[in-house]
């Protein structure tokens, strides 16, 4: 064979070629299936934050248990806990001690009937516990310290009441205050009595245009008036005058009043439309 004839295998390519073998992706390059979340993963799973912790605005997700949270737990009641959490509420205020003491006290000198503990920590917006372990130590701290007055546990709820060995200098006050004459306030409660009875506080506040619960303790206590039932309606008790209300006018009965058509001015009817 000539020498100038170059074999075959002369025809390859030359070895700095690379093969079309070399043009396959590498093999540390994921293929687009590898992107695919996991079978029986939601996607929203990879959302979440790291830890499991999920924010309080997201939603739970499906098959997650809902746990309720009490209004209670979620902070302190002083308006602290997460950042943005309850920011548009009032923050309550705490009371200490004394000062719990000093509001119980405040609210048990303008009570009419013993007020109960239940009562007292709704308005409180404190636990009845600490409600009644006050009160307790109030009362004991007015019979360690003597004085006249004493915060008492009866009918289911607390007052205040006068000590029994001053009862006698009460009295004497009492009666005494009797031979006092009646003021306005007294005297025009006392014909909105005689002259409607029987009549309830209410109506007679109404007639008056003013609240009339203190006078009508005084004429109540002076013995001039006295409870004669309820109201059917309402429930409301009923007062009417008594019989020293008729020996202090020397009237027999109560149809010995005088009318009051004279002493009504001459345009009532117009004064009526007014304030009505």
């Amino acid at each position: 064979m000539p020498t100038d004839v170059r074999p075959q295998v002369d025809l390859a390519p030359p070895t700095d070629v690379r093969p079309q073998v070399d043009l396959a992706p590498p093999t540390d390059v994921r293929p687009e299936i590898d992107l695919a979340p996991p079978a029986g993963v939601p996607p929203q799973a990879d959302l979440a934050p790291p830890g499991g912790v999920r924010p309080q605005g997201d939603a739970p997700a499906s098959g997650a248990a809902q746990v309720s949270v009490p209004a209670q737990l979620r902070g302190p009641r002083n308006g602290g806990g997460a950042p943005g959490a309850g920011a548009d509420r009032t923050p309550v205020v705490v009371l200490t001690d004394a000062e719990l003491a000093a509001a119980l006290e405040s609210i048990m000198l303008v009570v009419d009937e013993p007020v109960g503990e239940l009562q007292l920590a709704q308005v409180m917006e404190e636990p009845v516990e600490r409600i009644a372990r006050t009160l307790e130590d109030v009362s004991a701290r007015y019979t360690a310290a003597g004085h006249g007055i004493d915060l008492r546990r009866v009918a289911g709820g607390w007052r205040l009441y006068t000590r029994p060995e001053y009862a006698h200098y009460v009295e004497r006050f009492v009666l005494d205050g009797q031979s006092v004459r009646l003021t306005q306030a007294a005297l025009e409660t006392l014909s909105v009595v005689a002259y409607k009875q029987p009549v309830t506080r209410s109506r007679i506040s109404a007639i008056r245009g003013v609240n009339c619960d203190g006078v009508m303790r005084t004429l109540v206590t002076r013995g001039l008036i006295e409870e004669c039932g309820t109201e059917p309606e309402t429930g409301a008790y009923l007062y009417r005058t008594t019989v020293l209300f008729l020996e202090k006018l020397g009237l027999n009965s109560i149809d010995q009043l005088p009318p009051l058509a004279p002493f009504l001015p001459d345009d009532v009817e117009e004064v009526l439309d007014a304030s009505g």
